[in-house]
């Protein structure tokens, strides 16, 4: 009985120690090393940004309310940063891994990452988000599965398959910032990977001999949930696998409507779940197609990235031209139907056991409008920049979430623009004031001539119309106020704008951008600042023991030993786990 008493008392003390961290939920572990490695997707060598030695990066397969620990260790020659793009990180902005929120990691230094998945489910994925290191790598996705308790809308897949779509530069990344420092835009790409793999030979003359494609293996009568996602540089892709149906099934964290598509447009930076039924004969392998959208075809014949789905009962390659694409280059009509289309199963539960369609979005009074209109880059000060409303925004030395941790002052400015400015475009680091627990319409006008997707972290806003022209205030009454998809990037299209409503409940600071890596470099972007005017932890998780401090307060920083601290802390958070695991069996041995 004594021995009993000290486990029990010894297993409190490692509880309240180890709550502290754990709330309650499970933890998830990984090591991410980040390095340059040489791979020649497109059949010429290059230099490419690998984790732990592979490209693209290994999947991070959690569970919703798993706390998520990754320790990066930077073998770059560059600083870096990674961003789990559509994680909402819950009250902790600081994890985000955007330069308003985390000073950089400086090379050859670790640090640890540390987020819960809190409420959500759905496909998305992280990538380097400084310096368009993405344009070379360090990309790979992220699942977030439902709880047991929870049930999908659709029977339980027979298999999970991540493909990553993404148009692709033989120049490195450090190629391509010169290029646009010099103010010159970066060109046609020199084709379409399909996880990190260049394209099939499904023509001698447009694809030369000797290149690695991607095979995806299934079995007939089988079906699988397969998540794209476009993690490219700049161009629209239009995904689809030859005589198959997609049935879009869910899209960056929200349960759609289940509709059958031959192929969907999928716009950078978006991620979407199909269910794929094998259902053919398997008299040949298929194609799995990824070609450029709203571009001259004849010169951009080269930019499609081709895969191979191979049954395990397949008597032949796959051959005879590639499924076609909609025709429809100069008129994007029928692109934006097919988007409208997209909606939200307000009938499905998500990562809680209340339906999704409990939030009535609609009826909800809005607080804030902003209007966020994009031009194509304009001069400023002798610089080629790309603005929001006239704002070009200057990522600060100091991260604006430190800075108001630190009270540092005239580091940025809270007058972001509620309409375009009318005068001449300026650079500076302008954030927009965002009232917590208010409900914030964003217009995001499209006067460039390209496709752009936008970005908001810390959310998922809902898409409730898009059209061509300018908006006006007539063009609420053209809103979806009822299933609007909820997701976390939404295409905007040439010449049109799309209005999206977010309820601001997540406190911090949090990007919203172009997710074209050209225009966000020259400067698309700014930031939301939510705050609780009552300071509580319940809003907002204090600031990380291994932050990094730059800028301002960089003398606060301490030698390297700090960052290889985090590590410490990772691992010895992992022993208080499997100590209290080891407690719990060897009481419930007394009991």
């Amino acid at each position: 009985m004594a021995l009993y008493r000290f486990l029990a008392l010894f297993a409190v003390h490692i509880a309240l120690l180890a709550s502290s961290c754990f709330a309650g939920d499970p933890f998830v572990f990984m090591n991410f090393e980040v390095s340059y490695i040489t791979a020649s997707p497109l059949g010429v060598p290059q230099q490419v940004i690998a984790i732990n030695g592979k490209f693209p990066g290994p999947t991070l397969n959690v569970t919703t309310n798993n706390n998520v620990v990754v320790d990066v260790r930077n073998k770059l020659d560059e600083s870096l940063l990674l961003h789990w793009s559509g994680i909402q990180q819950r009250r902790s902005s600081w994890q985000d891994g955007l330069l308003g929120t985390n000073c950089p990691i400086p090379p050859k230094w670790n640090w640890t990452y540390q987020f819960q998945v809190k409420d959500q489910i759905g496909s998305f994925f992280y990538f380097p988000s400084l310096h368009l290191q993405r344009a070379s790598g360090g990309f790979g996705g992220i699942i977030v599965n439902n709880r047991a308790i929870i049930p999908i809308p659709f029977a339980t897949p027979d298999g999970d398959i991540i493909i990553l779509i993404g148009d692709w530069y033989i120049r490195n990344h450090t190629a391509l910032r010169k290029t646009l420092d010099a103010g010159k835009d970066l060109g046609m790409p020199d084709g379409v990977l399909i996880n990190g793999k260049g394209p099939y030979q499904y023509n001698t003359t447009l694809v030369p001999d000797g290149i690695d494609y991607e095979t995806i293996d299934v079995h007939p009568g089988k079906t699988y949930r397969i998540r794209v996602h476009n993690v490219g540089v700049s161009t629209s892709l239009n995904f689809r696998i030859q005589n198959h149906n997609l049935l879009l099934a869910e899209s960056e964290g929200s349960y759609t409507v289940q509709q059958n598509y031959t192929s969907l447009d999928i716009h950078v930076g978006q991620s979407y779940s199909f269910l794929v039924t094998m259902d053919q004969n398997a008299s040949t392998d298929y194609y799995i197609v990824a070609s450029a959208r709203f571009v001259n075809e004849s010169q951009w014949k080269r930019v499609t990235g081709v895969g191979i789905l191979r049954y395990s009962n397949s008597k032949g390659k796959a051959r005879g031209p590639l499924p076609e694409a909609p025709s429809d280059e100069f008129d994007k009509t029928f692109s934006m139907n097919q988007a409208r289309s997209i909606r939200w199963n307000v009938s499905a539960s998500g990562a809680r056991p209340n339906p999704q369609g409990s939030f009535r979005y609609g009826s909800i009074n809005v607080t804030d409008v902003y209007v966020l209109k994009n031009k194509p880059p304009v001069m400023i000060d002798g610089k080629r920049r790309a603005t929001l409303s006239g704002v070009s925004f200057v990522n600060p030395s100091t991260p604006i979430r430190l800075a108001d941790q630190y009270k540092v002052k005239e580091v940025y400015k809270l007058d972001f623009p509620t309409k375009p400015l009318t005068g001449s475009p300026k650079m500076e680091t302008s954030v927009i004031n965002g009232t917590y627990r208010g409900f914030m319409e964003v217009i995001l006008q499209n006067n460039d001539t390209k496709m752009h997707t936008y970005h908001m972290s810390g959310y998922a806003f809902f898409v409730v119309g898009m059209d061509y022209g300018e908006w006006t205030e007539n063009s609420r009454g053209t809103y979806n106020k009822w299933d609007g998809i909820a997701r976390t990037t939404a295409q905007v299209y040439p010449g049109a704008w799309t209005s999206i409503l977010v309820s601001l409940d997540n406190v911090g600071v949090w990007n919203i951008r172009t997710e074209n890596l050209d225009s966000w470099y020259l400067g698309q972007e700014t930031y939301v600042r939510v705050v609780n005017p009552e300071a509580t932890n319940k809003t907002e998780l204090p600031m990380p023991d291994n932050a990094l401090f730059c800028g301002a307060l960089s003398s606060m920083q301490k030698p390297q030993d700090i960052s290889a601290a985090a590590a410490i802390t990772g691992n010895r958070s992992k022993l208080f786990f499997t100590l209290l695991m080891i407690l719990s069996a060897l009481l419930s041995l007394f009991r």
